[in-house]
C-alpha cells in the first residue's frame, strides 16, 4: 500500500475510535483540509470527521470542536462557526437539532490558517445535513464571502503540494488565483499531476466535491 493511502488510513481510523457508536454512516463525512503554516508557509493536509447525532436537543443545532491533537486559534474557530451558519442557512428543509461534533488529526503540530479552510467547512456541513458525502481525491481551500462566494487565500503551492504527496488529484481554489504575480498553479499542477481548478461559489464547489446540487 502506498505510504500515503496508509498514513490516511491510520488516521481516519484514529478519529473514527472516537465517534459515537451510534451514529450512523450517512452522518459522518471526512473532510480534507488544507492549511499552511504561518511561520514558514509550510502546506500541511489535515483530515477533519464532522458527525451529526440528530437528537431533538438542542434545538437549534450546536456545534463543537473536539480536540485530537491539533491546535486551532480563534480565527479558525471562527471559519468554522461561520461555515457552520451558513450550511444552516442552505439547508432550510433539514430539521436542524443535536449536535454536531468536528474532530482533526494533523501529521504535524500545526496552526493553521483558519480562514482559507472555511469554504471546505461550508461544503462539509452542508453535506452532513443533507446525507451526503465528499468524493474521495478532492480538497478545496478558499474563505467564504457573503452570499457564497470563495474568498482568495495564500500560500496556494504549499497547500497543493500538501494535498499531492496524501495522493490528492483534484485541488479547488478560489477563482483568479490560478495565475498570480506569486505562482503559476497550473504549471505546478503540471509538474505534481494535480489538477487545479477555480471555483467562484460554495455551489459550484460542492457539485464538484459531493455530485450533487445544494
Amino acid at each position: 500500500m502506498p505510504r500515503h493511502l496508509a498514513t490516511a488510513c491510520i488516521l481516519i481510523a484514529t478519529l473514527l475510535c472516537g465517534i459515537p457508536v451510534s451514529v450512523t454512516a450517512d452522518t459522518v463525512i471526512e473532510l480534507p483540509v488544507l492549511a499552511a503554516i504561518r511561520q514558514n508557509n509550510l502546506g500541511v493536509f489535515e483530515i477533519l470527521m464532522m458527525w451529526w447525532d440528530k437528537k431533538p436537543e438542542p434545538n437549534p443545532v450546536q456545534l463543537q470542536w473536539l480536540l485530537a491533537g491539533v491546535r486551532l486559534g480563534d480565527d479558525h474557530l471562527g471559519a468554522m462557526s461561520q461555515a457552520f451558519a451558513y450550511a444552516v442557512e442552505r439547508t432550510p428543509s433539514i430539521q436542524h437539532s443535536g449536535t454536531v461534533s468536528v474532530q482533526g488529526v494533523a501529521y504535524r503540530p500545526v496552526s493553521s490558517d483558519g480562514p482559507s479552510a472555511g469554504a471546505a467547512m461550508a461544503v462539509g456541513f452542508i453535506a452532513l445535513f443533507k446525507g451526503e458525502h465528499i468524493q474521495r481525491g478532492i480538497a478545496l481551500t478558499g474563505t467564504v464571502e457573503p452570499g457564497g462566494q470563495i474568498g482568495p487565500v495564500g500560500s496556494i503551492p504549499d497547500k497543493i503540494r500538501a494535498a499531492a504527496r496524501e495522493g490528492y488529484r483534484t485541488i479547488l481554489v478560489p477563482r483568479g488565483q490560478i495565475h498570480d504575480s506569486r505562482w503559476n498553479l497550473t504549471e505546478l499542477g503540471f509538474q505534481l499531476n494535480v489538477t487545479v481548478k477555480e471555483v467562484d461559489t460554495i455551489d459550484e464547489a460542492y457539485m464538484l466535491m459531493t455530485g450533487q446540487r445544494i
